[in-house]
């Protein structure tokens, strides 16, 4: 990886208004804020700026309502170099990213940029793939899929809502390597989306739906599959305090979709640790808390560095997946 180009800063910049109060907290902005969603309206990277411009706004934190645009192509490509090469220290702009993001840049679909092209910011919010089968399956436990699946490969179909190299491959590529089990050797069906995915197991189309614990909810209720692990750092809490993580039943897997931003690598620190505060703020309180739960996320605390630094490994380790299946030489 090379050195972040984050950590430069330009001269001339306009000074945040408000600032850092003597307490910490952070006041009312009053210039105009922008978000980008690299997507068209309506999808997640539409829900990630809102969720930041509605809470930003609900908590007083900025006094004009936050812009959203969006910069549909290249699955956040068209984004990611328009800010590189044209709004590279803009100070009041912000730009959606998930881990899709980190996937599509191990991949090398970002073009000429890298993932320490930018200044990573934080994430508002997060949720959780999951490994789940049908309730009728012979599984009671990832144990008892995995040695199945050591056993017979061929035999299990996972299935998701995307194509070999995506994130919901991803972690079947994962679980499969916390079997001792090459992911080239993994059978694996692509769908539409979730929704056609897990209509596939249900059909008994196939036999493992890699998804997200947000999305099975209302199938937890009505009792027709089965959540085998949660891919998270430790188990949920309400309706999913009873699903077991991977790694407390010894396969070191975890999938955290999080729901992110990043700025320009120019900006100042001065203007890149203001938001950093925001954010950080913006995330302890409860009426964000709210918005955040409502839209179907669990809580996630990574900003500034720390998130950068986290956002790096993460590309770090799809890179090294991807070229061990030969999606990436």
């Amino acid at each position: 990886m090379k050195i972040n180009k984050g950590l430069s800063t330009y001269a001339g910049m306009l000074a945040l208004a408000g600032g850092l109060l003597a307490a910490g907290n952070v006041q009312a902005q009053s210039e105009a804020t922008e978000c980008i969603a690299p997507a068209k309206p309506g999808g997640g990277y539409d829900l990630t700026c809102r969720l930041a411009a509605n809470g930003l706004e609900k908590t007083g934190m900025i006094d004009k309502p936050m812009a959203v645009s969006y910069m549909p192509g290249g699955i956040g490509a068209v984004a990611y170099n328009h800010v590189n090469g044209v709004r590279d220290s803009d100070p009041n702009l912000i730009v959606a990213a998930s881990t899709g993001a980190a996937v599509n840049l191990a991949l090398g679909k970002f073009g000429q940029y890298d993932a320490d092209d930018v200044r990573w910011l934080g994430a508002l919010g997060v949720d959780y793939g999951a490994i789940v089968v049908n309730a009728d399956a012979p599984w009671q436990s990832l144990d008892e899929l995995m040695e199945d699946l050591k056993a017979n490969p061929g035999d299990i179909a996972f299935g998701a809502g995307g194509t070999v190299g995506s994130q919901d491959w991803m972690k079947a590529a994962l679980t499969a390597k916390a079997a001792d089990l090459s992911p080239r050797k993994l059978k694996y069906v692509s769908f539409e989306g979730g929704g056609e995915a897990l209509a596939a197991l249900l059909g008994d189309h196939i036999q493992v739906f890699t998804g997200d614990l947000s999305e099975l909810k209302s199938q937890l209720e009505s009792g027709k599959i089965r959540v085998l692990a949660a891919l998270s750092e430790e188990r949920m809490g309400g309706p999913y305090a009873d699903i077991p993580t991977a790694a407390e039943q010894g396969y070191d897997v975890q999938w955290p979709i999080w729901r992110g931003y990043y700025m320009g690598p120019n900006v100042s620190d001065e203007a890149y640790q203001k938001w950093v505060e925001r954010m950080s703020q913006l995330a302890r309180s409860k009426e964000f808390a709210e918005l955040r739960e409502a839209r179907g996320l669990f809580p996630m605390s990574r900003f500034g560095y720390e998130f950068n630094d986290y956002v790096l490994e993460q590309v770090d380790q799809f890179e090294s997946l991807a070229k061990e299946v030969g999606l990436k030489q």
